[in-house]
């Protein structure tokens, strides 16, 4: 049993697929199979089990997936305790982050981490806030940034910045500039889906205030954030959003701000990490600057 074995069988575990954990590791797909089966071989059990184009995991290999990922891990941090002893810091960082963060927030981050450690790459996946806390539980992340705190055991949580969520909608949709909570109410609402951290904050902050969803006009739910902005701005409704996202669109007039004379929307995002991870060296750097 070997390094490469296992990098080989956790991919095609992750991707429940040989052909993608082929593209993955940059491997033919045969070559992917037969590290497959000398694993196979060497640990006298069968792996996964192969129905037409779908392989499901045996219960060894759900068994053999954590010792794995744990030696991969350990492997992966003396690399990195080696460069750091030859003073260098270097390699890709992939980083999970809702919309709001990983479309407004990561790249000024990125680039001043980078102005320390120019050798540090970055790759950052950008889902809903469900999707990454997921991601992170599955060990298919080691760190990510959320907009909403998810029930999760395996997950840590660390408060990162706030944000203001505000309520927009097209010039035409109001001439009103400020209402109360109950009066934006009776204006058909537009949303992000289910898992989206802006959705789940919204749902939280009108359920304070004993405003249910049922109560409300649905005209459209998208999923994601320029979706909605774009559905706003054609007039389908009012929706509320993180100031960050409307940020031009509210310099240049596309779209304005409906001010609420009782209500002040705020929430906090999150960095997320696996409780029982221990982070590579430049992965806890990286922390370290977020928290700083």
């Amino acid at each position: 049993m070997d390094i490469h074995q296992l990098r080989v069988f956790t991919s095609v575990f992750k991707n429940k697929s040989f052909s993608k954990a082929s593209e993955e590791l940059y491997l033919t797909q045969p070559t992917v199979s037969d590290h497959v089966k000398s694993l196979e071989e060497e640990l006298n059990c069968k792996l996964f089990d192969r129905l037409g184009r779908t392989i499901i995991p045996t219960k060894e290999a759900r068994a053999l997936y954590s010792h794995a990922m744990e030696i991969i891990e350990k492997i992966n941090n003396i690399k990195d305790f080696i460069g750091h002893l030859k003073k260098e810091v270097a390699g890709e960082l992939i980083i999970g982050a809702s919309t709001i963060p990983g479309t407004y927030l990561m790249a000024p981050i990125m680039a001043k981490f980078q102005k320390i450690y120019p050798s540090i790459s970055f790759q950052i996946l950008i889902s809903d806030s469900q999707g990454i806390v997921e991601k992170i539980s599955r060990h298919e992340l080691l760190i990510g940034i959320v907009g909403a705190r998810l029930a999760n055991s395996q997950i840590t949580y660390v408060p990162f910045i706030e944000d203001e969520l505000i309520a927009v909608s097209s010039p035409a949709l109001t001439k009103n500039r400020q209402l109360t909570l109950k009066e934006l109410m009776k204006l058909p609402m537009v949303l992000r889906e289910d898992g989206s951290g802006t959705r789940r904050e919204t749902e939280k902050i009108l359920e304070d205030r004993g405003v249910s969803l049922e109560d409300i006009k649905i005209a459209g739910i998208f999923g994601s954030t320029d979706a909605i902005k774009q559905a706003v701005k054609a007039g389908l409704g009012f929706s509320i959003l993180s100031r960050l996202s409307v940020k031009d669109e509210l310099k240049y007039g596309i779209l304005k701000e409906i001010k609420l004379s009782d209500i002040q929307m705020n929430r906090k995002f999150y960095i997320v990490t696996h409780k029982k991870r221990t982070l590579p060296f430049a992965y806890n750097l990286f922390l370290e600057h977020l928290k700083a």
